[in-house]
């Protein structure tokens, strides 16, 4: 919540608070004085017998009084500790008549809300607006009052808990972080006829108050059947926009495309039984399921074959290559989570060794290989000082992993004068090596038109990813280009691997399969095509869509 600075000035006659002057932006309020009194007099007078009021601001405490002097429960909704300091006007007032809000959550402060007014029969909530305090922190005491206003009038929480996923055709809001997979989710929802509103996340924010106005704005006027998201994000980590979501009966599905455990390091997420995880990885669905989610679904990642479709020209000569490979060095990954996990001087001096062993075990969870191989690193580990070094460490020995298989893997193609095309650090890893170097190109504008010009395009997975695909298996194919990847548990899942792909299961298979396939186009036309074939059958972003929207409606229908 982003408040205004301001100052105030007490006047006092004889020990008596006659006026207080609060100067926020350049103007002087006056909180005390006749005309205050004779303003909360009329605002307190407003308030219904049968209401419950709610304060914006306490003010001066003079409608407090009136207020409480009727016999109504109030709640005061106040975060300003220096007026509150100045004026006395909660001090002294008994809990069971006078709620005092002041959560720095919004969304939490009407959670309480809602608890006090069924404590107190289900009175309706009225707001009472103090002006002054939506100049001290507008996103805070705006959210309250358009919210609480919209209660007032219509009976928000009648109107927001509405049935869902009762028309043929459900309703989606979308928390749009432009990260990957938000524009095909939206593309594939529109060419599914799926009525959709989306709440743009600035910055991938979590629960500010302009975010969850817009939230419970969107509930009331556009009556979604589900929240969709990507990778939690929107969700905060003390889980108060997910208890939000349970209280509204809106469920959530979150679609994760990088690792859960990554993401959901330390997540307090209530509303679990209201929540549907989907997770690109296989892998992943056991871990989710011991952190409490019931509701927990494999879907893997696909393509969009209106992006990436066989073209004809429009390349450049340079992205002409016998062997190409496009990703990330790790080389930045890796020195970010270095610096960030702050680790012990041992365990510094080793990280790379340790990673090392992790990325060949196997293993998909780092805490589990630590807990079976070092428990001398995970005791480190976890006595880390906040939550951020210890998520740091666990993504450093996942980047550092990947980072060595990565490298040893784009090494064994060098023979065949492979173009690289990603971040500075290969030139520095490769360094004079048979190679060339382009840098990262563009997913949506590039990429289509730069696989098919490869003889064969190369492909080895992150190791966050063990069991799991990942983009270029269904991109290639899908725009016409021939893919070599490493082979993954998941693949037998989603192509016949003899016919419908080329696959490596080690790093020495990889310079006699390089050599097979560029010496057979008929062979690697034959795998194209069959791919292809594959992938628009099954494996487009709207055999996703609504396989994810047959989940939720049969889970909360």
């Amino acid at each position: 919540m982003s408040a205004t600075p301001y100052t105030a000035e007490a006047v006092l006659d004889h020990d008596s608070l006659t006026d207080l002057r609060v100067r926020v932006q350049g103007k002087t309020w006056h909180l005390w004085g006749r005309k205050g009194r004779e303003r909360e007099t009329e605002l307190a007078d407003a308030v219904p017998d049968d209401g419950l009021p709610v304060l914006l601001g306490a003010g001066l405490g003079h409608a407090l009084d009136l207020l409480l002097a009727r016999g109504l429960p109030v709640a005061v909704a106040d975060r300003e500790s220096g007026l509150l300091g100045l004026t006395g006007a909660l001090d002294g007032r008994s809990a069971e008549t006078c709620l005092h809000l002041d959560d720095p959550d919004p969304a939490e402060a009407l959670k309480r809300l809602a608890r006090w007014s069924e404590k107190h029969g289900g009175r309706t909530p009225i707001p009472v607006i103090l002006p002054l305090y939506q100049r001290l922190n507008r996103d805070w005491y705006g959210t309250l009052a358009q919210t609480l206003k919209a209660d007032a009038a219509t009976g928000f929480w009648s109107l927001a808990r509405y049935p869902k996923f009762r028309a043929a055709a459900p309703r989606v809001l979308f928390f749009d972080s432009d990260y990957f997979l938000c524009r095909e989710i939206l593309a594939a929802l529109d060419r599914l006829g799926v009525a959709h509103r989306t709440l743009p996340l600035n910055d991938r924010e979590t629960g500010s108050g302009a975010f969850i106005e817009g939230l419970l704005k969107a509930v009331i006027a556009f009556r979604p059947d589900m929240v969709l998201t990507v990778n939690h994000f929107g969700l905060d980590r003390e889980g108060k926009l997910a208890g939000l979501l349970a209280d509204l009966g809106l469920p959530l599905a979150s679609w994760f495309v990088d690792n859960p455990r990554l993401i959901l390091f330390d997540y307090d997420h209530p509303g679990t039984d209201n929540t549907v995880i989907f997770s690109f990885d296989a892998g992943n669905l056991d871990e989710m399921r011991d952190r409490g989610f019931e509701h927990v679904h494999y879907l893997p990642l696909a393509t969009d074959p209106h992006r990436f479709r066989p073209r004809a020209g429009g390349a450049p000569s340079a992205w002409t290559a016998p062997l190409s490979f496009v990703g990330s060095s790790m080389t930045r990954p890796v020195a970010k989570s270095l610096a960030l996990a702050g680790l012990p001087a041992p365990l510094a001096g080793e990280y790379e060794a340790v990673a090392g062993v992790f990325g060949r075990s196997g293993e998909t969870s780092v805490t589990k290989f630590l807990e079976a191989e070092r428990p001398d690193w995970l005791a480190a580990v976890r006595g880390l000082e906040s939550r951020e070094q210890r998520l740091a460490a666990e993504s450093l020995l996942t980047w550092e992993a990947t980072r060595q298989y990565r490298l040893a893997c784009v090494r064994a193609t060098l023979p065949f004068s492979p173009l690289v095309v990603g971040d500075k650090g290969w030139t520095g890893l490769l360094g004079s090596a048979k190679a060339r170097f382009l840098p990262p190109l563009d997913y949506y504008a590039d990429l289509p038109r730069f696989y098919p010009r490869s003889t064969i395009n190369f492909n080895c997975t992150s190791r966050q990813m063990k069991g799991a695909v990942n983009q270029r298996v269904f991109d290639v194919p899908a725009c016409g280009g021939f893919l070599l990847t490493d082979h993954r548990e998941q693949m037998e899942q989603l192509f016949d691997l003899d016919r419908e792909a080329a696959v490596y299961r080690n790093v020495e298979e990889i310079p006699g399969l390089v050599e097979r396939f560029s010496a057979d186009p008929t062979a690697r036309e034959k795998i194209v095509q069959a791919a292809a074939r594959r992938i628009l059958a099954e494996h487009t972003y709207e055999h996703r869509l609504q396989r994810l929207l047959e989940i939720l409606r049969e889970t909360f229908a």
